[in-house]
């Protein structure tokens, strides 16, 4: 997401099934970070969604090694035969994108997943670690990770030191009850006489804020309101005490395949650029700067999006509204004044 803020917004919707689970596969390790459980396929094939713990459809993809792509790989790697993935989801994770999953020690979600079909282009054995937001770009910096799949959005500011490789739109977006018939457009002015949660200190929030100064001053209202967690709000939304919750739209598409076929299912009822309305916020595969890993990274994206794996991850995880239509290497970022 644009900042660390917007991270600790997925953060707070963990269920408490995610966090005993994180615990229980004793992944806090002391350091900041650790190895993570990973399970193996067969040659040819990626199979994504595994223990998912009922966020994603298991989906077997088959994925082989591109040479001409391979062939772009520093050498050192290419004779390591391994790309070093880290994901930066301790100590609790942030479901739909990596957690640890329903056998209480895999890795999971559509971070490190999208992280195993890349590898798979290139001709390389994902090394999937886990560690703290901060420990992953120390990962990163220090040459222990090659490249960082953890919802990390692209900014001028991380650009000083890091290069990227986009493959996912980062977009916000409004939950509200399956039988509720409002939808946003994209105007904001679509929110006027509404009640919309969302979390304190967020992206999200600060988005919502700006629409409701710029409506107060056409003499309309939007009132936003507050919970103490996750629960509450979707407590909130299934008691009418609150017309939508906008929150990062991993999250939001994760509870409603949590909700779906209960009487409080919910549905999304729009998206809208984590940004901001003057560019389309993008997240990106983030390496360190002059490796010469992002060029590879982004042609092995393309060749999933090309030949339909990329398509059948984004459903797998519910988040094909995120699709970018071409991968690009450090394309336009957060800019400096928002990053």
């Amino acid at each position: 997401m644009p900042t660390q803020f917007s991270r600790r917004g997925l953060l707070r919707g963990l269920t408490a099934l995610t966090v005993a689970a994180s615990l229980a596969a004793g992944l806090t390790a002391c350091g900041g970070d650790s190895d993570a459980a990973v399970t193996t396929d067969s040659a040819g094939t990626v199979t994504v969604g595994r223990v998912s713990n009922g966020a994603a459809r298991e989906t077997t993809l088959k994925v082989s090694e591109v040479k001409s792509i391979s062939a772009e790989l520093p050498a050192s790697v290419r004779r390591r035969g391994t790309l070093k993935i880290v994901v930066g989801a301790l100590p609790d994770g942030f479901p739909p994108l990596a957690y640890v999953g329903g056998d209480q020690k895999t890795l999971t979600g559509a971070e490190p997943d999208f992280g195993r079909l890349v590898a798979a282009v290139l001709g390389l054995e994902p090394e999937l670690s886990n560690a703290t937001w901060e420990n992953m770009f120390v990962g990163i910096d220090s040459g222990r990770a090659d490249v960082g799949f953890a919802n990390i959005t692209d900014t001028e500011e991380r650009k000083k030191k890091y290069d990227f490789a986009s493959y996912r739109k980062d977009e916000v977006g409004f939950e509200v009850l399956k039988k509720s018939t409002w939808n946003f457009d994209g105007d904001y002015r679509d929110l006027a006489g509404l009640t919309v949660a969302v979390d304190n200190g967020t992206n999200q929030e600060k988005i919502l804020l700006e629409w409701q100064a710029k409506l107060r001053k056409q003499g309309k209202t939007l009132t936003v309101k507050h919970y103490p967690s996750k629960n509450a709000t979707h407590l909130a939304l299934t008691g009418g005490k609150i017309d939508a919750y906008l929150a990062a739209n991993p999250g939001v598409a994760y509870h409603i395949a949590q909700s779906a076929g209960s009487p409080n299912a919910t549905r999304s009822a729009g998206t809208y650029s984590g940004a901001g309305a003057s560019l389309q916020g993008l997240i990106a595969a983030t390496t360190k700067k002059d490796s010469g890993l992002a060029e590879p990274i982004a042609d092995a994206v393309n060749h999933l999006i090309e030949n339909g794996q990329y398509a059948k991850w984004l459903a797998a995880y519910h988040l094909s509204a995120e699709a970018v239509a071409k991968s690009q290497v450090n394309p336009p970022g957060l800019p400096l004044t928002n990053s």
